[in-house]
């Protein structure tokens, strides 16, 4: 559902992009890279590819290039599977943040940004407003925090493993059935292709 073409377009010709068009470059081992090279060198090192859909999902960006079929243009006889692929690309769209590292996510990035400022309102309460008589509460109420931190942690990440199973499953299943809607005659995959991002308009 990635269309490379576009991809190769947006590494070229998009800033967004500079550190994976770097890549390319060095992979090229050259500066100026056409956008065929581009399709070449990802086919070759598929990691290219996947740094470009972790900076769209980073930054929330799709990489689902295909939009939603048009109803009224469909046959009776295609409108249950087009109304599935439908609801199965709201979902794809919905979860596909879940398909980045949880390591590498914003949600664990606020966490410990949380447990920082904590950490640092400790220190404010016992050092500068002098409360050293309450030092062992507050360093058991910082204890606390770091022990909730953990546990939903924990949980977002087994949410996050959950979510990409389901994103993949779900993935494959509407790529297969869009090719069966093809082969029906009921729609062109061609047609559903998003040729560029409007976000990058």
């Amino acid at each position: 559902m990635t269309h490379l073409a576009r991809v190769a377009q947006e590494i070229k010709n998009i800033g967004l992009y500079d550190l994976v068009l770097q890549d390319v470059q060095k992979i090229a081992d050259k500066t100026n890279v056409e956008e065929n090279e581009i399709l070449e060198i990802m086919q070759k090192n598929p990691q290219i590819l996947e740094d470009y859909k972790q900076i769209n999902v980073e930054y929330n960006l799709s990489n689902i290039h295909l939009r939603d079929i048009d109803m009224s243009l469909i046959a009776e006889k295609c409108k249950e599977k087009a109304k599935k692929v439908n609801e199965n690309l709201s979902l794809l769209r919905e979860i596909e943040k879940y398909t980045l590292d949880f390591e590498q996510s914003s949600t664990l990035v606020i966490i410990f940004s949380i447990e920082f400022f904590v950490l640092f309102s400790v220190q404010y309460f016992i050092v500068l407003l002098n409360l050293k008589e309450w030092q062992i509460l507050i360093y058991s109420i910082f204890a606390s925090s770091i022990a909730v931190a953990w546990w939903y942690g924990k949980k977002e990440q087994k949410k996050y493993i959950q979510n990409a199973k389901i994103f993949y499953e779900k993935y494959d299943e509407t790529l297969a059935m869009i090719d069966i809607l093809e082969k029906e005659g009921c729609i062109k995959k061609s047609d559903l292709i998003i040729e560029e991002c409007e976000e990058h308009v």
